[in-house]
């Protein structure tokens, strides 16, 4: 019976050099990967990458590996940033420790041996796993690391793209930084803001660039020791700033929050099962809407372990129902007023989120008129502008055309980034079912090149002939001579 199934703890640490044997092997029994079976292209002389993957954080490490898996090896990943700063682990995210718990799977894409656990266990230890309590962001990075290097997955680092645009026959051209790159798909794994950016409120703008930043911006701490810091909203990103800066010795640290109480409950994760991750992307569109609109409604509450780091300096102070009605600066010295009362700061952190643009995103340039939102085709009861502006994906994470005829390229441009939540469920931004997503993805490019390429099959089907049988496998008998 499977409740009664268990895999013995390590209780002493093997190496990874151990791990990786173990992977090896596991691949090998699911005959993993598969041989590359997809045909190469060339177009003008130059190579065709079947799969561009653009960013290298957890969501495109697990499409490129779930791609490979499969057999499409001819995939190229880029990234802008250094090696080993992919994603937001090591640069912008300023958690102690990530929100998952340790045992989730992640991107290991069914194989036990790609686990962050595993990965753990084989350099400390049953104990220390058990002792672990949640995942250092830093350790997540580090793991990340190993999982790109034992996948085989080559990272172009440093290498940013400017723009994408259909090409001759069914190709992208792609211009990057590192020259011109032909393609027959491209996958968006661009985290977060992958079809956006960051959000500041109109009244931002009252206040010169160097008196404010988002949560999302590369912020000198260490500039803010004794200074007067103010903080705009209450979720994670907002309090892990917060405790970033007064970890790095703020003199004082408000927060302004417009609700009257900070959200308790963290919708999603009271209904987290198989169900939602394989089910979300079949439900009729009122009812994802539904979904999803009641979790946004009610807001995320900030974690409690970052909402005790911030809580537990006297100097730190939480000010509800303060809507920010006026700001401005003067001499180097900002002015925010609420309904509770005017604050005098010298820098302010706004941790307002992310929203959806596609058209202020300069290597969409050529799609962003074509794409289809959901507010394009969906009337909803309930109004949510967040929900409004995500993209309308098909069932492979492809955009979809506005008006029909007028961008077929769309439907090989694939969005495997955040906002795809309103269309496949949270399969493409969180740990808990990245795997889900990658290998939903992979399948469908998959078989869409089998389609695709047909032709090429089916004659590679005629001239297949290795013979089966050797005509010795029946022996020759003496009645059969005489007839």
């Amino acid at each position: 019976m499977l409740d009664s199934f268990s895999t013995p703890p390590i209780s002493a640490p093997l190496g990874l050099a151990a791990l990786e044997a173990r992977l090896r092997q596991d691949l090998a029994w699911l005959e993993m990967p598969a041989k590359p079976w997809v045909p190469p292209r060339r177009q003008d002389g130059q190579e065709v990458a079947d799969v561009v993957i653009i960013g290298a954080g957890m969501c495109g490490l697990a499409v490129a590996a779930a791609l490979r898996l499969l057999g499409i090896a001819n995939i190229r990943v880029l990234d802008r940033a250094p090696a080993g700063q992919e994603g937001p682990w090591v640069t912008f995210a300023r958690m102690e420790t990530l929100r998952s718990t340790k045992t989730l799977a992640g991107p290991a894409l069914d194989l036990p041996a790609l686990t962050f656990r595993a990965w753990f266990e084989h350099q400390h230890g049953a104990a220390a796993f058990e002792a672990l309590g949640k995942i250092p962001r830093g350790m997540w990075m580090d793991y990340l690391i190993w999982y790109r290097q034992v996948m085989g997955i080559a990272v172009e680092n440093g290498v940013a793209v400017s723009d994408i645009r259909p090409a001759a026959g069914d190709l992208f051209a792609l211009e990057t930084s590192a020259g011109r790159i032909l393609a027959r798909r491209v996958v968006l794994a661009t985290g977060r803001d992958g079809l956006g950016g960051p959000w500041l409120p109109e009244i931002a703008q009252n206040l010169p660039p160097e008196l404010r930043a988002h949560s999302r911006d590369m912020i000198d701490f260490a500039a803010l020791a004794g200074r007067r810091v103010g903080v705009v909203g209450a979720g994670a990103s907002a309090m892990d700033n917060a405790a970033a800066a007064l970890e790095a010795g703020c003199g004082r640290l408000d927060m302004f929050v417009r609700r009257m109480e900070l959200p308790r409950v963290n919708k999603f994760t009271g209904i987290g099962s198989p169900g939602v991750v394989h089910g979300f992307a079949g439900l009729p569109d009122d009812w994802k809407w539904r979904f999803l609109d009641l979790v946004l409604s009610a807001q995320t509450p900030p974690p409690r372990d970052s909402t005790l780091r911030v809580s537990r300096f006297p100097h730190a102070h939480l000010h509800l129902g303060s809507p920010i009605r006026a700001l401005s600066a003067r001499d180097g010295v900002i002015r925010l007023e609420t309904p509770q009362g005017a604050f005098e700061l010298d820098f302010l952190i706004f941790g307002t989120g992310f929203r959806v643009d596609v058209a202020g995103r300069p290597e969409l340039a050529h799609f962003a008129p074509h794409i289809r939102l959901w507010g394009d085709r969906f009337q909803a009861a309930r109004p949510n502008e967040e929900l409004a502006t995500s993209p309308d994906l098909d069932p492979g994470f492809a955009f979809q055309e506005r008006q029909p005829g007028t961008c077929p390229a769309l439907a090989r441009l694939h969005c495997f980034n955040y906002p795809a939540t309103l269309s496949h469920g949270k399969l493409s931004g969180d740990i808990p079912a990245v795997s889900a997503g990658a290998k939903r993805l992979a399948r469908f490019i998959a078989r869409a090149f089998f389609v695709e390429d047909k032709e090429q099959h089916f004659m590679n089907l005629q001239a297949y002939e290795t013979p089966e049988l050797q005509g010795d496998e029946w022996p020759v008998r003496a009645e059969q001579d005489r007839a």
